[in-house]
């Protein structure tokens, strides 16, 4: 059984007139007669029957018309969906992102993207640079969105795999949180070197070894060592501790939304390098989807 004749009788059903199904499809009527044929021979069953003088459905016609109608009607969306996977309006986006993100560039990235492909499914998680390099490279993910080039207290760089392609999205600036309350809330900028003597809210170095590293690195180039007395893995939760008076932090922009009579954000006036936020997947991965999220970034 094949399509076509599926499709052919479906339509003799619909005419009951050989000969004007005949026109509907471009065939000739012999070879419409010979699909109808052939189809009741492969089922074993008679489709069609005279009745005085007329072209009507038998019972097994009619039961088998319901179920070709919704044959036809899956194939064609089988069809649509392969044709729609193929322009990467359908399937799965395997995305990865580092925490300081998912404040201004991650939603930005995402909502417009939702809004052109709605139908693609969004396969998201925060994870270091350095996890979402070896699944780029590996091929677990599709893209990530990633600090590729951290800038340390030397001015040196941790370069991104040779093997993976990226664009810069955003450079980023170093930021201080302070509790509300705290004697340098009131200034607009600080030096790194004023806070020397203050008890620091830190990066858990398992969640980022080379923001930590490079974090600590710049205090060691204004002089001084950070007193680290709380760890946290996540941006939120440096935040709370902060507005919670058990220490200062240094955090990559943007920074997440507080109560300003909790937590207040300053800028630092030191000659810092910025931190690039970019896009980066493997040239190798032809996945349909990517491609269209890379065109809208």
């Amino acid at each position: 059984m094949e399509l076509r004749q599926l499709k052919s009788f479906v339509t003799v059903a619909e005419e009951l007139n050989v000969g004007r199904a005949a026109v509907r499809l471009h065939l000739t009527q012999p070879s419409l007669s010979r699909q109808i044929a052939a189809l009741e021979h492969d089922l074993g069953v008679e489709l069609f029957a005279r009745v005085k003088r007329r072209f009507v459905l038998t019972a097994a016609g009619e039961t088998f018309l319901a179920e070709a109608r919704d044959l036809l009607r899956r194939s064609d969306e089988a069809v649509r969906a392969a044709q729609r996977t193929q322009r990467g309006e359908l399937g799965t986006l395997r995305l990865r992102f580092v925490q300081s993100a998912t404040f201004e560039v991650l939603p930005r990235l995402l909502g417009g993207f939702r809004r052109a492909y709605p139908e693609v499914v969004l396969d998201l998680e925060a994870w270091t640079t350095l996890r979402q390099t070896e699944a780029l490279r590996d091929g677990r993910i599709d893209v990530g969105l990633m600090r590729p080039s951290t800038p340390d207290g030397g001015g040196a760089v941790v370069q991104l795999a040779p093997t993976l392609t990226s664009r810069v999205v955003a450079e980023d600036r170093l930021v201080v949180a302070l509790p509300a309350r705290h004697r340098l809330a009131r200034r607009k900028r600080l030096r790194l070197a004023e806070l020397a003597d203050e008890p620091f809210v830190f990066y858990t170095r398992s969640s980022g070894p080379a923001v930590y590293d490079t974090i600590a690195g710049f205090c060691r180039a204004a002089g001084f060592t950070p007193r680290i007395e709380q760890e946290a893995a996540d941006v939120q939760t440096i935040v709370s501790l902060v507005a919670a008076g058990l220490g200062v932090s240094l955090l990559i922009g943007p920074t997440p939304p507080s109560n300003p009579d909790a937590v207040v954000y300053r800028e630092l006036s030191d000659d810092l390098p910025p931190w690039q936020l970019s896009v980066a997947w493997s040239p190798d991965n032809r996945s349909p989807v990517l491609a269209r999220f890379l065109e809208l970034v």
